[in-house]
């Protein structure tokens, strides 16, 4: 057992130095995911939040009943956007949304008091109109509608509440025009609303994890190439110790990116006007620090099974970069998973970065407990083992073809 230990050392220490001679490649570990987590984070900022956009709207309102001018008062309360909206006449409210002046203009027909009054629930959303820009983002128009909706739903069981409690001779406890509603919320009553920082830090964190293959394939290839592998295995080392002795630098350093990431959107990001990440307490960090551990195991995994298979360092950089890109392109991280067509989000589910982005979602928007994350993170564990099996493979194989 000491015997096996000293060796381990042996190769921990071997792989440490390595990885301190390529200080490039480390750089671009840390600088490449650092750069993108800014950049989307200021990008998409709008196309996540939409509250962010802070949308010109208008509105048209040609009906004045008291139920109608309570559904606006609502609407200025919980609709984003919309506390400011100017009141225009529906000709001028065309041409500002035609020409671009105005994001939205919500039309509150004649009649739309009448109907939020009657018994048919649909009757009342038939008489609101939404004049929406064609160039605004898709989900800030998504928003809008679903807002308009749900306050005039609201308004509606408000009404019906108020007319009931008044034939049963029960004061009403809420009046109509205070009731506010939040566009999200967490089971604990705190407010939630996802954002771009909490989408790009960790899928861009996922992607810089992923390419450890850079600093590693090189080094494995340049020990096959020069005889080193095979002196180690011809005193006794199998292809598990040697992958078990370059294991825990990279994982190591993997953990580092994730803690400089991390900092990066808690702290860089807001310093430079931008959202700041909300990290969770205690729990949440043992929970992101054990996400973490199972996507860098994913990621090595990866990373042993392109440098056993690459016959030079080229080769590895094209297989690992090319497969890369495609796991983040299909897995959410570089087109966020609510922006493809619904018939391609399935899709996303056969990369393990996007196995990686829903357990660090899970951590970060709802404090899932572990138990919750324990599918994503046996996949993820699964998925390198399965690569580090088929690479001890591929090693013990080139031994017997050698």
């Amino acid at each position: 057992m000491s015997r096996l230990l000293v060796r381990l050392l042996a190769l921990w220490r071997k792989e440490a130095l390595a990885l301190l001679r390529d200080p490039h490649a480390l750089a671009a570990l840390f600088v490449m995911p650092a750069v993108f987590i800014l950049i989307m984070s200021f990008a998409l900022r709008d196309a996540f939040d939409p509250a962010a956009l802070k949308p010109r709207s208008l509105l048209v309102q040609q009906d004045e009943s008291p139920a109608a001018r309570a559904l606006v008062a609502a609407m200025r309360r919980s609709v984003s956007g919309f506390d400011e909206a100017r009141e225009v006449s529906l000709a001028d409210a065309r041409r500002a949304v035609g020409r671009g002046d105005a994001a939205f203009a919500v039309v509150l027909q004649a009649g739309v008091g009448t109907a939020i009054l009657g018994p048919e629930p649909g009757a009342a959303a038939a008489k609101v109109q939404i004049l929406v820009d064609p160039a605004v983002a898709v989900v800030a128009q998504q928003a809008m509608r679903q807002q308009v909706a749900a306050v005039l739903g609201q308004v509606q069981a408000s009404e019906m509440s108020r007319r009931v409690q008044a034939l049963m001779g029960v004061p009403l406890p809420v009046p109509m025009d205070s009731v506010a509603l939040p566009l999200m919320q967490r089971a604990d009553g705190r407010s939630l609303k996802p954002s771009a920082v909490q989408q790009s830090v960790p899928a861009w964190l996922i992607f810089g994890l992923f390419f450890v293959v850079i600093p590693l394939a090189p080094v494995f290839i340049a020990e096959r190439q020069f005889g080193t592998l095979l002196r180690l295995r011809a005193m006794g080392a199998s292809p598990a110790l040697l992958i078990a002795g370059k294991l825990p630098p990279f994982v190591l350093l993997n953990l580092l990116q994730a803690c400089l990431m991390f900092a990066v959107g808690a702290s860089l990001v807001p310093a430079l006007g931008g959202e700041a990440l909300q990290l969770p307490g205690a729990g949440g960090l043992a929970a992101l620090a054990l996400v973490s551990v199972s996507v860098s195991a994913a990621a090595i995994g990866w990373a042993f099974l392109v440098a056993s298979i690459a016959r030079t360092s080229e080769q590895a950089t094209v297989i690992g970069g090319v497969g890369n890109i495609l796991m983040a392109a299909i897995g959410g991280v570089m087109v966020p998973r609510f922006i493809m067509p619904a018939a391609m989000q399935p899709l996303t589910q056969v990369s393990p970065m996007a196995w990686a982005l829903d357990a660090f979602h899970a951590v970060l928007l709802r404090d899932a407990p572990l138990a919750d994350l324990a599918l994503p993170m046996l996949a993820l564990l699964g998925f390198g083992a399965a690569c580090l099996i088929l690479a001890a493979w591929a090693l013990q194989r080139s031994r017997a073809t050698a």
